[in-house]
């Protein structure tokens, strides 16, 4: 077998408390040991050690699958901001405002986020209906292709 690569597991496990990056953690570990790393290996680590998902998923937020040329639209960060939120993950400080001004003007127009994958835009504020009961108006079909891991089926 090969030598181990992570040097102080406790120093690891700090690391993703503190929110750090796997890039960060890339370079961290080339500069402080000369060791290189790959990013696949500190999320082996964290799954292995049973650690909290970095990346919050939620399909009930975001039922779609959302086009790549969709994938950085500004009602889309911030349903991956809320989405956040509600999973109890405290949002830097831009995003707390920018999520708090954003939910304001849902509020205040009286509109929910809507997904046409067959616009340009994609993503679209529409008024809101009486079905509507979250902050997007749902599809007949949830059809994203990557679940919340940590959902039971």
């Amino acid at each position: 077998m090969g030598k181990r690569k992570i040097q102080d597991e406790s120093e690891v496990i700090r690391w993703f408390e503190e929110g750090r990056t796997y890039q960060w953690m890339i370079e961290e570990y080339r500069r402080k040991y000369g060791i290189e790393t790959v990013a696949s290996m500190w999320g082996n680590f964290r799954r292995r050690r049973g650690l909290e998902r970095r990346i919050v998923r939620d399909d009930d937020l975001i039922p779609w699958f959302v086009k790549q040329e969709h994938r950085w639209a500004y009602p889309l960060a911030m349903l991956r901001a809320e989405g956040r939120s509600r999973a109890g993950k405290e949002p830097t400080g831009s995003d707390r405002s920018r999520l708090a001004s954003w939910r304001q003007t849902l509020e205040e127009n009286g509109t929910v986020v809507h997904y046409d994958p067959d616009t340009e835009e994609g993503f679209s504020y529409i008024p809101r209906q009486a079905g509507d009961d979250d902050i997007i108006r749902r599809p007949g079909r949830k059809t994203t292709q990557r679940p919340n891991a940590d959902k039971a089926p």
